[in-house]
Parts: C-alpha cells; structure tokens; sequence
C-alpha cells in the first residue's frame, strides 16, 4: 500500500477503547496546540515495515519515525517486550500523524493509530501495558497530557518497566545504579533553594544522601506559571523523571513541566 494524506484521524466517538482515551480527549481540543513542539501536520497512512533502533518506526513508504509522548526503554528485556508488541502492527495501515518538527536524527514524531477494526493508539498501548513511558523526550512537554494516566495500572502492577517499585528520592544507592539512565523518582521536596540561574530541589536532610533536582530559570518560570513555587512544593510528595547524573550525589536536571507531578499516594493533586 502506497502512503497517503487524508484531511484527519478516524473520529474518536467509533471507539470505546480506553487505550483510545488519552488520544481522543488530546485530539483536537486536548492538545497542547499553543507549544510550536506539539504543532499538529497533516496525518497520512502507511504500513509498518519494521523497527529499528529504540523503537524507531519504519514504513512502507520508506519513511522513519518515533511515536509522540512515549520514551522508549533502556531495558533490555521490556525492549524485547516493546518490540515483539509493536511489531503485532507490521503491515498493517496506520493513520499517523506529525508532532512539531524533526529530531536531530531527522525522524518525525509522530502520533500513530491503527487503521481498521478497532483503532489502536500504538504510544496509548505500550504505556498502558508498562512498556514505555509517558514522556515528551526533546520536546518541552507532552502533547497529549492524558497519556499519563495510563501509566497508573501497570505502575500498580509492578509491571515491565515499573517491576520492582519505585525508586525513593532518599536511596542514593538506587540512584547510583542509574546514573546516565532514565529514571522515575518519588519522595517528598524537602527545601527549596531558589538562585538568579537556577533553583535546587532537595530531598535529602542537610548531610544525608539523596537526589538533588535542579531546574533552569526558564523551567522555573514554567513552573510557575502552573502553580509551582518554592511555597507550594515545599513539603510536597512528588513524581520526578529524568536523567539521574552524578555530582556530590545523584542529581537530575528538570527538563519541562511535565518532569514532575505532585501526587498523594498515586492520586494526582496538580498537572
């Protein structure tokens, strides 16, 4: 089958699926359109011809592509497990749809649906199956908020890339071990240090070892444009994702708004 543009997506209101949901409460109306990285293309079709490294899709027509909001997997064995699940799709069409603009590789992100039967959010399915996370990588956030959620059932579950629990902000062991990697952390922001270029996020007591976020000035402002200040994290229980990297201890530096949630006990307080 040759690749084809098509004006948009099958209406959400076919499918009752709720791998389906995050996309159609993101699409159109859900998408975080005011951010140039989450800019909506025209969708086309094509077939899924294969997979190349860490996840990339390969297509019929040649093309190349990553899914939109979906990190892929360092884990070996949950890669396999991504893999053997995503190519259940191969020759199949799918309608995808572009996100912003290129990587630095030159792959398009794309949101991918497949098309036929019930439609399948492929980014929704791994997700909600503990294979990826939800996550915008280079861009500065997610363009489909809603797949987030799907992240709670297999966390739960302790399932693919949430076996065995998660990593506490206090265990600078576990932190250790992931340096370099990506990595979801919880604990609660024990002091906030606010400076002209960057702010400090600790939660570890003074002496004690443990993570260490930092966050840009221009993150800050992001933060606090939805709420987010040194008074309102201050004491907070929070979900952290980034990259752990080492200095006097395990540090991750925040990417964008998306990278933290304040949360009481899985249940989310604020965006």
């Amino acid at each position: 089958m040759t690749s084809g543009r098509i004006d948009s997506a099958p209406p959400c209101g076919r499918s009752s699926l709720f791998l389906l949901a995050a996309f159609c409460a993101a699409s159109p109306s859900g998408v975080v359109a005011a951010d140039e990285s989450c800019r909506a293309g025209p969708a086309w079709v094509d077939r899924l011809a294969g997979l190349g490294p860490r996840g990339e899709l390969i297509f019929a027509s040649g093309q190349r592509a990553v899914l939109s909001d979906a990190r892929w997997t360092d884990d070996p064995a949950v890669e396999a497990s991504a893999r053997t699940w995503l190519l259940n799709f191969r020759e199949k069409p799918l309608i995808l749809t572009e996100r912003g603009s290129a990587d630095r590789w030159g792959r398009h992100r794309v949101d991918a649906v497949s098309d036929g039967g019930e439609p399948e959010d492929l980014a929704g399915g791994l997700i909600a199956a503990g294979l990826a996370y939800a996550d915008p990588g280079e861009a500065d956030l997610l363009c489909r908020p809603g797949l987030r959620s799907l992240e709670a059932a297999p966390r739960a579950a302790g399932l693919g890339i949430w076996t065995g629990g998660p990593i506490e902000a206090e265990d600078a062991a576990a932190l250790t071990a992931r340096a370099g990697r990506f990595t979801v952390v919880v604990g609660r922001i024990l002091h906030v240090g606010e400076r002209s270029a960057r702010t400090y996020l600790d939660f570890a007591l003074r002496g004690a070892q443990g993570l260490t976020v930092t966050v840009q000035k221009r993150t800050w402002r992001r933060l606090a444009d939805h709420g987010l200040s040194a008074a309102t994290l201050k004491g907070r229980f929070v979900r952290i994702r980034g990259m752990v990297e080492m200095g006097r201890g395990p540090v991750i530096d925040l990417t964008g708004r998306d990278a933290i949630e304040v949360v009481e006990g899985e249940q989310a307080l604020r965006r």
